[in-house]
C-alpha cells in the first residue's frame, strides 16, 4: 500500500505498456534527440556569430564560464520535446500524464523543496575540514545577476532527467511488471550509468556510478510513494543547485558557481573523501522529504 499513489502515474501507461513500446519509444527519443541537438549546434554559431562561438567554445566544452554552463543547461530542454514528440506518437500520450496532477505535483515540489533545502542550509553552517576550504570563484554581484538564468536552466536539467527516468520509464515498466524490483531498479541502474565516466572520475567512476543508482532509487521510491514528480524533482533540483551553483569541483562545471572547492573531479583522493558525506546528505534529504509529506 505504500505505492498505492503510485497509480496516478501508472494507469495512462497500460494501454500502451508492451515492451515493443517501451524500446520503439527510447529509440524514437534518443533519436529526435540527436537529431534536435545537431540542429542546436548548428544554432548557436548563428546566434553567437563565428567570432563570438569560437571564443565560447572551449567554455562550454567544460562548463567553466557562465555561457557554458547555461548552454549546457539548455541542452537538457531537447530532452523534454523529444520524450513528448515520442510519448504522443508511440503511446498517445501527454507529457504531463509523466509528471502527475499538475497542482498536486506543485504542492509537493514546493514543500520537499523547503525540507531539503533547509537541510542544506543547516548543514552549511557546519565549517569544513582546512582541506576543504571553499575559494570564492564570482563576484556575489555577478553570481545574483546570473542566478535567475542559472536557476531557468537548472531546473530544465533536471526535470528532463526526472521526466525521462522517473515518469517515462519506471511508468511504462510499471505498466508491464507489478514488482517494485524491475520498475524501480531499471531507470536507476539506467540513471547510474548515464553518470559513469572513468575518464573525469579516474578509479571513482564506478562509485559514483553506485551514489547516482542509489540517488536514482531514492527519487524512484519518492515518485512511486506520492505519485507524481514532484518530490524527486525537489530533491534533485537541491542537489544540483549545490552542486552547479552554489559550490562545485574546480574546472569542471564551475562556470556558475559562487563557490569552488579547492580540487578538481580528477583527483581521486578527494573525491573519494567526499563521497560518503554526498551519500548521507542523500539519505537525509529522502527522509526529510517522506517526513515532509507524510500528512
Amino acid at each position: 500500500m505504500r505505492y498505492a499513489a503510485h497509480e496516478i502515474l501508472v494507469a495512462p501507461a497500460r494501454p500502451s505498456a508492451g515492451l515493443g513500446r517501451l524500446g520503439a519509444g527510447i529509440c524514437l527519443t534518443v533519436a529526435l534527440f540527436f537529431l534536435l541537438s545537431i540542429m542546436w549546434s548548428g544554432l548557436l554559431p548563428v546566434i553567437f556569430g563565428a567570432e563570438g562561438w569560437a571564443r565560447i567554445v572551449p567554455g562550454v566544452e567544460t562548463a567553466t564560464t557562465p555561457t557554458g554552463v547555461l548552454i549546457n543547461l539548455a541542452t537538457f530542454g531537447l530532452l523534454i520535446v523529444a520524450l513528448a514528440l515520442s510519448l504522443r506518437a508511440v503511446h498517445r500520450r501527454g507529457l504531463m500524464s509523466v509528471v502527475g496532477p499538475l497542482p498536486r505535483a506543485t504542492r509537493q515540489f514546493g514543500r520537499a523543496l523547503l525540507a531539503v533545502a533547509a537541510l542544506h542550509a543547516i548543514i552549511a553552517l557546519v565549517p569544513l575540514p582546512e582541506a576543504m576550504a571553499l575559494e570564492r570563484n564570482l563576484a556575489a554581484a555577478t553570481w545574483a545577476m546570473l542566478l535567475p538564468l542559472g536557476i531557468a536552466g537548472l531546473f530544465c536539467q533536471v526535470f528532463a532527467e526526472e521526466v525521462a527516468f522517473r515518469g517515462y520509464l519506471q511508468t511504462q515498466l510499471a505498466a508491464r511488471f507489478t514488482s517494485p524490483v524491475i520498475w524501480m531498479s531499471l531507470p536507476a541502474l539506467g540513471f547510474g550509468l548515464l553518470h559513469f565516466d572513468s575518464v573525469t572520475y579516474g578509479a571513482n567512476g564506478w562509485l559514483v556510478m553506485v551514489w547516482a543508482t542509489g540517488f536514482g532509487l531514492a527519487a524512484a521510491d519518492l515518485t512511486a510513494r506520492f505519485g507524481t514528480l514532484g518530490p524527486a524533482t525537489a530533491l534533485h533540483f537541491v542537489n544540483n543547485f549545490s552542486a552547479i551553483l552554489v559550490a562545485a569541483p574546480k574546472g569542471q562545471f564551475d562556470g556558475l558557481a559562487l563557490y569552488v572547492f579547492p580540487f578538481s573531479l580528477g583527483e581521486e583522493g578527494a573525491v573519494l573523501a567526499v563521497l560518503p558525506t554526498d551519500i548521507l546528505m542523500l539519505l537525509c534529504s529522502w527522509l526529510a522529504i517522506r517526513l515532509a509529506l507524510r500528512g
